[in-house]
């Protein structure tokens, strides 16, 4: 099939966006971790990086962050989705949906709330000190840090081990039980090994997304981990200083490592059973002490887990909280001071996401359709380039972008490219593009090609028929990408403490940041972060009921 200059063009143009604003930022980083003053190959980077305690010490630390958060977010997630799925319980939708609240909330806004009530002098252990003359070291140096990232990362392990449960074949638990197989022993040689690329995927991703947190760490004084050091190196030594560019190869390379790791546990082994969905696992009865007792564990879960929500918006509205359970006083002075003072944040938020979220739109609509509707050659490298960048820490991408860009001016202009806040958006953009990019390709999935064929045979051109045909019959695809990938852009610390350049171009997750350095401002910063989360949680919201609504019109159609 001859394939059209459109197509050419149109596959040009986004591998070109591809390539200048993703592949050779990282590349550069890649490039000058491995060479020398004299620009020739060298390994003695990461001899001085391995060379250095403190180097070792946060390379170290890193490791058991992300695993301890793994372990821990094990433990809250796997009990509230074999509960939820395997046994019969009034609100168990309800249940699901609050343990997912709590990726709404970004780690970093979420540790200021938390210290607050699980600290040393929070109000957890005020009232222990008052009614048994403990305290619980729970928020104390790395441990904190795990915490907070388990009670934010864990919804990953319960969404992703809730549906592989669902998927069960309920028929093998049958077999099993009539094999006089019962109770544990049934959940770990049966259920829970059939469940496991759930669990794994989730577990996967949870470890990705903490051993590359930054803004938690920071928030919390916690700089002996590789992505406050990348950030500190590159701050504070400078652009030329190589250990900034091996720290963020190792986390690249981390990255990798896990999703390789995750893929490689699950080969060779067949997961697969002969019927899904309705037919699954029956749910089951519990007795009356087994249903305190799981109603009692769930309570405990969502208490700890939904606390720092309580908390931020405690803060938001307290006047004095200090060495106290809960706030002396109340004020609304945090809500005016922000939108008196932090209205250009909130107004950059909107104008970087959005834009952001309208390019990753516009290039998922362009891949897919490449993909799904064109033969042109290594179509597929544009999935895959473009799906990448999940592996790629927000500071690594922009530690690349300002090598990469570093002296160059817009044209026209005497203004760098990296001191605008172009920069920040493009960043934005290639750091959610994968989730557009599967919300177009499941869209345009849906639509059947004799759609096109047919108005194609009535005259229309093919650029006609997509802007008339196919894109409209796509738009709850595009419009739920466009959503996921505004709410996670607007929580994005990572790349837009490094490239935000002047206080005038700061979002509302870089104006958080700022309050929270200080106890001044901590108010303050809690309510801006309460908007950012009701943002979030519009969002969210609305690309839910956007993916219902076209769920329901295309089972109509068919």
């Amino acid at each position: 099939m001859r394939i059209g200059v459109g197509v050419w063009t149109v596959g040009a143009l986004v591998l070109a966006f591809l390539l200048l604003f993703f592949v050779l930022p990282v590349g550069q980083v890649f490039v000058i971790a491995f060479l020398d003053a004299d620009n020739s190959p060298t390994f003695s980077h990461f001899s001085a990086f391995f060379g250095q305690a403190l180097m070792r010490e946060a390379f170290f630390n890193s490791l058991y962050v992300a695993l301890m958060s793994a372990v821990w977010a094990t433990v809250l997630a796997v009990p509230l989705a074999v509960l939820t799925v395997r046994f019969k319980f009034r609100g168990a939708l309800l249940i699901q949906t609050l343990g997912v609240l709590p990726l709404i909330m970004p780690p970093f806004v979420g540790a200021v709330a938390l210290q607050l009530i699980f600290g040393r002098s929070g109000s957890v252990n005020l009232l222990l000190q008052d009614a048994l003359g403990i305290t619980l070291p729970i928020m104390e140096g790395l441990n904190g840090v795990v915490f907070v990232e388990a009670i934010h990362y864990f919804p990953f392990i319960l969404m992703n081990l809730t549906v592989a449960l669902r998927n069960i074949d309920g028929a093998m638990e049958e077999a099993a039980l009539n094999l006089g197989c019962r109770g544990w022993r049934l959940f770990w040689r049966v259920v829970f090994p059939l469940s496991l690329p759930g669990f794994v995927a989730g577990a996967s991703l949870v470890f990705v997304k903490v051993f590359d947190d930054l803004g938690t760490p920071l928030v919390m004084g916690q700089t002996n981990l590789l992505a406050p050091q990348a950030y500190l190196r590159i701050t504070q030594v400078g652009l030329e200083d190589p250990l900034g560019y091996v720290i963020s190869v190792i986390m690249i390379g981390f990255s990798i490592a896990a999703m390789a790791l995750s893929a490689q546990v699950l080969k060779r082994r067949d997961f697969s059973t002969l019927q899904k969905g309705g037919t699954g696992l029956q749910r089951r009865e519990l007795s009356r002490w087994g249903s305190l007792g799981a109603y009692a564990w769930i309570a405990v879960v969502l208490l700890v887990t939904l606390s720092p929500h309580v908390g931020v918006l405690l803060l938001s509205f307290a006047k004095v909280w200090s060495f106290s359970p809960l706030p002396d006083a109340y004020t609304l002075a945090h809500y005016a001071t922000v939108f008196s003072e932090s209205t250009g944040m909130i107004r950059n938020t909107l104008l970087y996401c959005g834009l952001a979220a309208l390019l990753d739109v516009v290039l998922g609509v362009a891949i897919a359709y490449l993909i799904l509707r064109t033969q042109l050659p290594a179509r597929q490298w544009l999935d895959g380039i473009a799906t990448a960048s999940l592996a790629v820490p927000g500071i690594v991408l922009a530690i690349g972008f300002l090598r990469l860009f570093k002296g160059i001016t817009v044209p026209g202009t005497e203004m760098l490219i990296t001191g605008t806040w172009v920069a920040i958006m493009l960043a934005y953009a290639v750091r959610r593009l994968p989730y557009a990019l599967r919300s177009c390709m499941a869209a345009l999935q849906q639509l059947h090609v004799s759609l096109e064929e047919a108005a194609q045979s009535l005259g229309a051109t093919r650029a006609r028929t997509i802007r008339r045909v196919v894109v409209p019959l796509m738009g709850g695809g595009i419009l739920a990408g466009f959503v996921t990938s505004f709410i996670t852009a607007a929580v994005e610390l990572s790349a837009t403490i490094l490239l935000v350049s002047a206080d005038s171009q700061a979002p509302m997750s870089y104006g958080i940041y700022l309050y929270m350095q200080s106890v001044a401002g901590r108010g303050p910063g809690a309510a801006l972060g309460v908007l950012a989360i009701a943002v979030v949680a519009v969002g969210t919201y609305v690309s839910h009921v956007v993916v219902q609504r076209t769920q329901a019109l295309t089972d109509r159609a068919h």
